[in-house]
C-alpha cells in the first residue's frame, strides 16, 4: 500500500494592517495573543499528525494574514516546531507568504535555516497612487529593496502577487506594473482581478458610490494583456491566474487544483483529508478554547459524495491549462468519463470554450479562460 500523502496549509492571522479589499480570516496583530496561538498552532499540528502517524508531506504553505508579521523569535519558534513534528526529508517546496517592508534579513535567515525554499509577496501594483488607494502599507521601493537583499542572499525562488482592475486602474497603469514586475525576472507571478467580498472597506464604499471600479471589458482588456505579455516573456500559464519559468510552478496550489488532501492549521484554516472537506474556528478564542482541552478546532465538517467529488475535480481541474485528464478521473473514480459527462461535452467543444481529447483530456480554450465559471457549472451533475 502506498504512503498517504497530505500536504500542510498553516494560517497565520495577523496583520499589522487590514488592506481595504481583504476579506482573509485576519486581525490586527496589536495586543492579539500571538504567543499562544502559535503554541496552540503547533498542539493542532501534533493532534492532526497522531491521527496520520505514517503520512508523507509534500509541500507547505504558510500563509495569512501576514506570517512575515510575526517577530524574529515567533518565526523561530514556528519554523523550529514545524521541523520538529514534520520530517522535511520528503518536502518537495516550503513556502511562506511575506510582505514587501516587513520582511528584514534577520527573519530571511530564520526561514533559510529550518528549509523554507520559496516565498510569495503579495506586491499587487508597482503604482504608489494605488497602492494607498487600496490600503497597503508598502511602496514600489520597498518591493525592490526586498527583492535586492532576497538575490543578495542567494533567495531567488520568488513569487509575486499582482492583482488588476483596482479602482481608478487603467490598462496602462497595468502594463506599467508589468514592466516594473517582468524586471525582475522572477520564477512565478500571479495575476488575480479584484474581487468584491462582503464586510469589506471596498465593497461599503462601492454601495454607496464612493468607489468606481475599471468595465467587465476594461478588466478583460487586463487579463489579456497578462497572458500575452507573460507569454512573450517566456512563462507558461499553467493555471488560470498563475504563470511560471520551466520548473516553477507552485508545487503546493497544484494540489488543490489536482484536487488532492491537505491538512488546513489555524484559525479558520480549512483542510481536505479523506474525501472530508473540514474547516476551523475563525474568531482566535474561539479557535484556542478546544484545544486548551486537547480538542481540534473544527467548526465544520462535509463528507463528500462521490457526485461532489467528480465536480469538484472538474472545476478545479480546469483551472489548469493541461486541463483534467480523462484516464486519472476514470482510474479516481471508477467510472467511464462519457457516462458522468458525455451530454454537455458536444455543447462546451461546439461554443469554442473547451478542448476535447478523447480518451485523453479536457481542458479550457482561450475563449473558455474569459468565462471559466460559466463553464465550470455546467459540471455540476444534474441528481434526477
Amino acid at each position: 500500500m502506498s504512503t498517504k500523502k497530505i500536504a500542510v496549509y498553516i494560517h497565520i492571522p495577523f496583520c499589522e494592517h487590514i488592506c481595504y479589499y481583504c476579506d482573509f480570516n485576519k486581525v490586527f496583530i496589536e495586543g492579539q495573543p500571538v504567543d499562544q496561538y502559535l503554541q496552540m498552532l503547533v498542539l493542532e499540528m501534533q493532534l492532526w499528525l497522531k491521527r496520520y502517524p505514517d503520512v508523507e508531506i509534500p509541500t507547505i504553505y504558510i500563509g495569512g494574514g501576514t506570517p512575515s508579521s510575526l517577530s524574529v523569535d515567533q518565526l523561530d519558534y514556528l519554523l523550529s516546531n514545524i521541523i520538529k513534528n514534520i520530517d522535511l526529508s520528503n518536502v518537495q517546496e516550503f513556502t511562506m507568504e511575506a510582505n514587501p517592508g516587513d520582511l528584514t534579513e534577520e527573519k530571511l535567515w530564520v526561514l533559510q535555516k529550518y528549509g523554507v525554499n520559496r516565498l510569495s509577496m503579495g506586491v499587487q501594483t508597482f503604482n504608489n497612487r494605488l497602492l494607498k488607494k487600496i490600503g497597503r502599507k508598502h511602496t514600489a521601493e520597498d518591493v525592490e529593496e526586498t527583492l535586492a537583499f532576497l538575490a543578495k542572499n542567494n533567495f531567488n525562488n520568488v513569487s509575486i502577487d499582482l492583482i488588476y482592475a483596482l479602482p481608478g486602474q487603467t490598462l496602462e497603469d497595468f502594463e506599467d506594473t508589468l514592466k516594473r514586475a517582468l524586471s525582475y525576472q522572477l520564477p512565478h507571478y500571479s495575476m488575480y482581478s479584484l474581487i468584491l467580498e462582503n464586510k469589506t472597506m471596498f465593497m461599503n464604499w462601492v454601495r454607496k458610490g464612493n468607489l468606481i471600479l475599471p468595465s467587465q471589458d476594461e478588466e478583460a482588456a487586463m487579463f489579456q494583456l497578462a497572458i500575452d505579455t507573460m507569454k512573450q516573456a517566456g512563462y507558461y500559464q499553467y493555471e488560470v491566474s498563475n504563470f511560471a519559468k520551466p520548473g516553477f510552478t507552485s508545487k503546493h496550489n497544484l494540489i488543490y487544483w489536482d484536487n488532492e488532501h491537505y491538512f488546513g492549521f489555524g484559525a479558520g484554516a480549512s483542510g481536505y483529508v479523506d474525501n472530508v472537506r473540514y474547516r476551523n474556528y475563525g474568531p482566535i478564542q474561539h479557535y484556542l478554547k478546544p484545544l486548551q482541552t486537547n480538542q481540534l478546532p473544527i467548526l465544520s465538517e462535509e463528507i463528500l459524495s462521490i457526485r461532489e467529488q467528480m465536480e469538484e475535480e472538474m472545476f478545479l481541474g480546469l483551472r489548469k491549462s493541461e486541463g483534467v485528464s480523462i484516464a486519472r478521473f476514470e482510474d479516481k473514480f471508477q467510472k467511464k468519463f462519457t457516462d458522468v459527462y458525455g451530454k454537455i461535452l458536444p455543447e462546451l467543444v461546439e461554443q469554442g470554450y473547451i478542448s476535447y481529447t478523447i480518451g485523453e483530456s479536457i481542458r479550457l480554450t482561450q475563449k473558455g479562460l474569459f468565462v471559466g465559471n460559466d463553464v465550470f457549472e455546467k459540471f455540476l451533475i444534474d441528481e434526477k
